[in-house]
């Protein structure tokens, strides 16, 4: 089992910066891929970005690409997502999964931390 735990969420101006953490235990995550995913109330959960837990290719969505970046700390098992240049559009709950699978599924999920941004 992979428990996965979200933090760094908050209220934020627009053009504001917030740094999310997804701490990750109960597994080794060498053949994983950790994802940031966020969900707007009244709308389906989208994929903001990835990366694989070695080195490789990382992806955006193109709606924060440039404004955003993933990361990770091996040593400390846990992901990162810098959020610069915040938009109201960027509220949402934001959650850490974790994949697996080959095309990722992304089978484990953590709770969620609410983004907020205001005008």
């Amino acid at each position: 089992q992979v428990q996965l735990v979200e933090s760094g969420g908050g209220l934020v101006q627009a053009g504001g910066s917030l740094r999310l953490s997804c701490a990750a235990s109960g597994r080794t995550f060498s053949n994983f891929r950790l994802g940031w995913f966020r969900q707007a109330p009244g709308k389906e959960r989208d994929k903001v970005a990835t990366i694989p837990w070695s080195d490789g290719s990382t992806y955006y969505a193109d709606s924060v690409k440039g404004r955003f970046t993933i990361s990770r700390d091996i040593a400390k098992n846990t992901v990162y997502l810098q959020m610069n240049g915040l938009k109201p559009e960027d509220t949402a709950v934001y959650y850490c999964a974790a994949s697996v699978t080959p095309i990722p599924r992304y089978e484990y999920w953590g709770q969620g931390t609410q983004v907020t941004v205001s005008s």
